[in-house]
């Protein structure tokens, strides 16, 4: 089912957001964890490309198996990286194929050892290119990507709204948010999406905390900003695992709770690939009917 229909008909989703696995062997474990998410009823799973499209083919094939084998609707991402219009449009032909029908439409990070983007020659530089390119090539529910508290690489937040903007203008569907854990930030930026105009759904992202290393690195990566209480709480029992988990969790539920209390359109968890925590955290909350 088509994610702009399930928002119309319940208003509200609840999803999980997984990545194509480094080692072959962790794949088994993969769908095991898929599997556990699927108790909560989720609207849909989201699938990642690696940095510079590294797991395209492995991202394609996730997505087939949890949508035709798995039975829950899926979300593939699909980037700008590496590849030209005819690649695009050869992926777009597959995915219809598998009767994948969701895709969260992304310019990409530039592959490793490259410091900046650069457009494939005969591709797109931008996302909202390739959303009026995949709004062209079939009948597909298309998600993008919003920042709260702005991209790190736009010079400020008043032009990454423009450029979200563009990508809505140019045929989205709805958006999904990257990691925040200021609320303030995502209802400033929702507040400020709605005044110049935009008005699809915008679905918060969560990233429960459960290791202090592996945050630190994702944080200097997307740019946002852990507050200031919470950062020194975890700071001070950063060489324990089992308490920083604790303190991502309770953080993570008053979060939700808090997003919850002010009508958002869903709560979609980066889950990184395991089940526990955010089950832990989704036993804590009164969710709204959801499609």
């Amino acid at each position: 089912m088509k994610i702009r229909n399930i928002l119309a008909d319940k208003g509200f989703t609840l999803s999980f957001e997984v990545f194509p696995p480094k080692r072959e062997g962790s794949v088994d474990e993969l769908y095991r964890v898929i599997e556990t998410l699927k108790e909560w009823d989720p609207s849909f799973i989201s699938v990642t490309y690696g940095a510079g499209g590294s797991t395209r083919d492995k991202t394609v094939e996730i997505a087939s198996k949890i949508k035709n084998e798995l039975d829950a609707e899926v979300l593939t991402h699909l980037t700008c990286v590496q590849a030209t219009r005819h690649d695009i449009a050869a992926i777009l032909d597959g995915l219809q194929e598998r009767g994948i029908e969701n895709i969260l439409a992304l310019r990409g990070d530039p592959p490793d050892g490259s410091v900046s983007f650069t457009r494939t020659e005969g591709g797109f530089g931008y996302a909202n290119e390739l959303v009026q390119f995949i709004r062209s090539e079939g009948d597909f529910s298309i998600g993008v990507a919003g920042y709260p508290e702005g991209h790190p690489q736009a010079p400020n937040r008043e032009a990454d709204l423009v450029n979200l903007k563009k990508k809505v203008d140019a045929g989205a569907d709805f958006i999904t948010t990257q990691l925040f854990f200021n609320n303030e930030d995502f209802y400033r930026f929702r507040d400020d999406a709605w005044r110049l105009g935009i008005s699809i759904p915008i679905i918060p992202g969560i990233f429960p905390i459960f290791n202090y290393r592996q945050i630190e690195k994702m944080v200097s990566m997307c740019g946002a900003r852990i507050p200031g209480g919470f950062h020194d709480r975890l700071r001070r029992v950063s060489g324990r695992d089992e308490e920083v988990e604790k303190y991502g969790i309770e953080y993570a539920i008053g979060q939700s709770e808090d997003l919850l209390d002010n009508d958002t359109m869903g709560l979609h968890f980066y889950s990184m690939n395991r089940s526990r925590h955010v089950m832990e955290i989704l036993s804590e909350l009164s969710l709204p009917a959801r499609g």
